[in-house]
């Protein structure tokens, strides 16, 4: 890894766990697939390989995405927010997203919210 992805990394403001929300959108059609966990070491495992790697807040241990569905994320890039408090992987994304099978996290997952109350 180059000397300059270290220093952004470690530029990133991390929460008291030393993780970031990362948000995950598909890089052609600009969905929100999912928001997930990184760590320094999954931002670097992402850096490094490629793929869209993250920490398990309920399993305590990293996960790649599409290891065990099948439903991998090829990272096209990362960026950080104006804070450095959130990241953004823009991903290729093959098969559904979410763990339930539906295309996103968010698919037909709607809140009522302002005048649609």
């Amino acid at each position: 890894m180059e000397e300059s992805e270290e220093q952004t990394i470690a530029g990133l403001s991390f929460n008291a766990d030393d993780l970031i929300p990362v948000v995950v959108q598909e890089h052609r059609t600009r969905a929100v697939l999912m928001l997930a966990w990184a760590d320094a070491e999954a931002l670097r495992r992402t850096l490094d390989t490629g793929r869209a790697t993250y920490w398990s807040r309920s399993r305590g241990e990293y996960w790649v995405k599409g290891e065990t569905s099948g439903n991998t994320q090829k990272v096209v890039s990362v960026n950080a927010d104006c804070d450095a408090d959130t990241v953004l992987y823009e991903v290729e994304q093959h098969g559904p997203a979410c763990h339930t099978g539906t295309e996103t996290c968010f698919t037909g997952r709607s809140l009522t919210a302002g005048s649609d109350r």
